[in-house]
């Protein structure tokens, strides 16, 4: 991951998806945007995002169907931020059971999306971090038990 992290976008709505864009950028983010389920599921894979941020009903395909798809996709977890004007305990529940990673209302307080985008990143940076140690630690050990021993 580079030090910008890249996030997907996916709003349907014109003028919020470029206020939530201007926000997302003023922070450091880079922003790729998608207006539909299956223009999430096609940048998802072709832009390699960080974090998605997902609207629930959408055209084409809803966020949760996105979701879903994208939790038996892909061999790397991506996060996913479920951002929707759904807000009933069972939608939240729906959205998480689906495979979101966090659920934000509609209207939000920027800080809360903020908020959530930078917990989900850090626990991702630190899983990275967490598997390339391990990875480092198991070539290590592969290369002491490969020389040959003195005779």
């Amino acid at each position: 991951m580079s030090d910008t992290a890249r996030i997907l976008l996916v709003e349907d709505e014109a003028n919020l998806r470029e206020l939530v864009k201007a926000r997302l950028e003023q922070n450091g983010y880079q922003v790729v945007t998608a207006v539909d389920g299956y223009e999430a599921l096609t940048k998802a894979r072709d832009e390699s995002p960080d974090l998605m941020i997902l609207d629930l009903m959408i055209p084409k395909m809803d966020g949760y169907t996105v979701c879903r798809m994208l939790r038996f996709s892909r061999s790397e977890p991506l996060p996913i931020i479920m951002f929707t004007a759904r807000s009933s305990p069972d939608d939240v529940r729906r959205g998480l059971d689906t495979g979101a990673d966090a659920y934000v209302v509609k209207p939000f307080e920027p800080a809360t999306l903020l908020g959530k985008i930078d917990e989900l990143l850090s626990a991702r940076r630190a899983e990275k971090e967490k598997k390339e140690r391990a990875e480092q630690q198991a070539r290590e050990q592969a290369n002491v038990q490969a020389k040959p021993k003195p005779a």
